[in-house]
């Protein structure tokens, strides 16, 4: 009996209890409402279309000319800057030494320069005058020597070789007056004209070496290309800073006055767009706050896709024109932000028909 009826009934409430386990165990799914409205669409046709807000001035990496340690950092995010305002300054110890040195000798060849434009000193035309004088005496007793020697009648009370050493002393005296003239004259004419071009072109060349080693200290020093704001500094007084193209630039900029948004549309829906076509713009995580864009340029060259949403369902190896918005000014969004955009398309939807940018 026990058999009987026993072992069929445990088999029923085992039964049951497995049907209550799995009930009670399996998750009740519950229709839970999204964190936040997806945006609806604006127009009868539109095409729709991720943006990233920028400076309308685009945003600006600001790089350098050489690689160096950097010294001194000016502004901080968010500050206000006007064109050739300083942002930061690298080391620049070395080039003010070799400036130093291109200075002392800028300073020797304009002493030297000047000292060649001066002459003659008016103390050395006095010495000069004198040696002229004294030419000439010598020259007058030399000639009264000899003068002498030949007024004697009776030459045999001479000898010839007298006379002549007398001729010949005569002879060295004109030649001592006329160099001593010629010395003078020639002090008195001043520096020859092409040791002047020489001395002056000597200036001009410390000059631009002075100027060379000045600019390139100028450059060490990096400005601000534009008036706008700092969006973003990524550099630090004691870090070395590579010139050049970077994965992340050193400084970030803009002109933020007026935002523009960036809108990523997708080379299939391309040919729909037109210029000048109207547009809004939704804030991420809150589709009621939009905003209506003024259209500005295309881009017109299709590029990858590099402006990422983080989807799932979304498409990485796709390409993606570039049409810019501007977003009225005073709109509380920042240079980074990504916005949903809705893009009226006149365009009928047809393969045939492709809609001219």
């Amino acid at each position: 009996m026990l058999l009987k009826y026993g072992l069929p009934a445990i088999a029923v409430m085992a039964l049951a209890f497995s049907i209550h386990s799995v009930r009670t165990m399996t998750p009740v799914k519950a229709n839970v409402a999204p964190p936040s409205q997806p945006p609806a669409a604006q127009f009868a046709k539109q095409v729709g279309a991720v943006g990233l807000v920028e400076a309308s001035s685009e945003n600006i990496g600001v790089s350098l000319p050489v690689s160096g340690l950097v010294t001194r950092v000016f502004v901080k995010a968010g500050d206000s800057v006007q064109k050739g305002q300083p942002l930061f300054t690298l080391d620049d110890r070395d080039i003010r030494a070799e400036l130093g040195l291109r200075q002392t000798a800028l300073d020797l060849s304009r002493s030297k320069l000047s000292r060649l434009e001066s002459a003659p000193r008016p103390e050395e035309i006095p010495p000069a005058e004198a040696r002229v004088a004294e030419a000439k005496a010598q020259m007058e007793d030399s000639l009264t020597q000899l003068r002498l020697i030949e007024s004697v009648k009776d030459k045999r009370a001479v000898r010839e070789e007298d006379v002549q050493k007398r001729r010949r002393a005569v002879e060295a005296a004109q030649a001592r007056v006329a160099q001593n003239e010629a010395s003078l004259r020639l002090l008195k004419a001043g520096t020859w004209k092409p040791d002047l071009d020489v001395a002056r072109a000597e200036v001009k060349q410390a000059e631009a070496q002075v100027a060379r080693i000045q600019a390139d200290i100028n450059r060490l020093t990096i400005t601000a290309p534009i008036t706008g704001r700092i969006l973003q500094v990524k550099t630090r007084p004691g870090e070395y800073a590579q010139s050049g193209a970077l994965a992340q630039s050193l400084m970030l900029m803009g002109n933020v006055d007026v935002l523009n948004v960036r809108a990523d549309i997708d080379e299939k829906d391309a040919w729909r767009v037109r210029a000048g076509e109207k547009a809004v713009a939704s804030v991420r995580g809150n589709s009621k706050q939009k905003y209506p864009l003024t259209f500005v340029s295309f881009e017109p060259y299709v590029v990858p896709k590099k402006n990422l949403t983080g989807d799932s369902t979304e498409r990485v190896d796709t390409r993606v024109l570039q049409a810019i918005y501007a977003l009225p000014k005073g709109a509380p969004v920042y240079p980074g932000q990504q916005m949903d955009l809705s893009i009226e398309s006149g365009t009928q939807e047809s393969g045939t028909e492709k809609g001219k940018l």
